[in-house]
């Protein structure tokens, strides 16, 4: 019997002895008869299935099958791999270095983003590589759960990963696991001693901070860079959210909160309909002054969605790029087993202060609505052949300068840059210009 039916099997049980627990007396009734016949089937397969099957593979297999089957990003997360996963909420892991999502056009995984120093980003891989095989095994209809846990692993094993860049080229690459400390919070360049420098290099006037993702310490990270650039008197800042895959839902909240002097940040909607929580500003917001541009491209989703479409509805900044994602859905984390496995359930839909939900189904086409958009005037697509460019001079540009005081790598031929640089100096003209009237 293959594995999947199993899977199958126990994922009724488990449904059965759930609806049997809360129904009522007549419900009960009905549950009751199919949980005791699932057991009769279970019984069946443990005295006659041609190979023993342990109960603790069954039991986990009866899990993911269940949950896997609710959405794809729902997903039973096994004791054997629950550290794993709060490392990477704690941005520290074992891995390759890359974030990814199920691309719900072509149902392949595809790589959101390299993180830089990670063995995916000493390799080249770039945002929008479709990887389909892994160890030798095809990736395609994997949950992206079960994607990650192949890929990760203990620090100095090795994986091979085959991957889809453009149409036709294929590549092969085997990459060596390591300890992935996140540095989620990023600049424009890195000096001699490989420090992030948090304004743009060509235009010192302006701020460039880039978020990779939203983990525990993106907050601290980012109040760190903009006490950094205020000390520098930079008169705007462009925030790059491009590529970044998201994260915790409260550090999305956490950074709007810097920014937004009052009013609603996001909401999250339960299967009623209602309101579930409502994240509103706290009224500190130390930058709630600072003229504010927000890059966001096609692979930028879900905390990054919350915060792009949290200041584009409250018009706090000005959206550049590309439209996002399209994810508008929250996982809770369940512990199970007294904390040992971990359950990431799909609880709620969030809400962008306009009472619009930002999320892509399967069945949505370019003409719906869904993701944010850049504002008029600030779209700009690039081909896949402009972003591999643009991904790869910023890759080079990443690397720490060179100490004997040799000029570093060039600027990054960056369109949707270019627009956000020209479109914050619009913002500090418009600026100026409203000062002088007032004076």
């Amino acid at each position: 019997m293959p594995r999947r039916n199993l899977h199958l099997l126990l994922a009724i049980l488990l449904v059965s002895v759930i609806c049997y627990q809360k129904a009522d007396s007549a419900s009960r009734l009905r549950y009751g008869t199919m949980a005791r016949t699932v057991i009769q089937v279970m019984k069946e397969v443990d005295r006659h299935y041609v190979e023993e099957v342990e109960p603790r593979a069954m039991f986990e297999g009866a899990l993911e099958g269940l949950v896997s089957r609710l959405d794809e990003y729902s997903a039973y997360i096994p004791p054997a791999e629950s550290t794993q996963f709060r490392e990477g909420l704690e941005q520290q892991f074992g891995g390759i270095g890359i974030e990814v999502a199920i691309d719900p056009q072509s149902g392949l995984l595809t790589v959101l983003s390299p993180i830089p120093g990670t063995p995916a980003w000493r390799a080249g891989l770039q945002a929008g590589d479709k990887i389909v095989g892994i160890n030798g095994e095809t990736a395609e209809g994997l949950t992206l759960d079960d994607a990650v846990r192949r890929m990760r692993g203990a620090v100095g094993t090795a994986v091979r990963v085959t991957l889809l860049r453009g149409t036709e080229q294929r590549l092969e690459v085997e990459l060596v696991r390591e300890v992935i400390q996140i540095q989620s919070v990023l600049g424009d360049a890195r000096d001699a001693d490989g420090r992030w420098q948090y304004v743009l290099e060509e235009d010192p006037r302006l701020g460039y901070i880039r978020i990779v993702s939203f983990g525990e310490r993106t907050l601290d990270d980012l109040r760190a860079a903009l006490d950094e650039i205020n000390q520098q008197s930079v008169k705007g800042l462009i925030l790059d959210l491009r590529g970044n895959a998201g994260g915790l839902l409260d550090g999305a909240v956490a950074v709007c909160d810097l920014f937004l002097k009052q009013g609603r940040i996001v909401s999250t909607r339960g299967r009623d309909g209602r309101d579930r929580e409502v994240y509103n500003a706290s009224g500190s917001a130390p930058y709630a002054d600072l003229p504010l541009v927000v890059l966001v491209n096609r692979y930028s989703a879900s905390a990054s969605e919350i915060v792009a479409a949290c200041l584009q509805d409250h018009r706090r900044a000005a959206i550049v790029g590309e439209r996002t994602w399209g994810k508008g859905t929250v996982q809770n984390l369940i512990p199970l087993e007294g904390g040992r496995s971990l359950l990431k359930l799909t609880t709620a839909r969030y809400f962008r202060p306009s009472n619009r939900n930002i999320h892509r189904t399967r069945n949505a086409t370019e003409a719906d609505a869904w993701g944010v958009m850049p504002d008029e005037g600030g779209l700009v697509v690039l081909s896949d052949e402009q972003m591999r460019e643009m991904i790869q001079a910023r890759h080079n540009r990443d690397m720490p300068r060179p100490a004997n005081g040799a000029t570093g790598p060039p600027p990054v031929r960056d369109p949707q840059l270019a627009r956000a640089v020209a479109r914050l100096h619009e913002m500090l003209k418009q600026d100026s210009g409203l000062a002088q009237k007032r004076n």
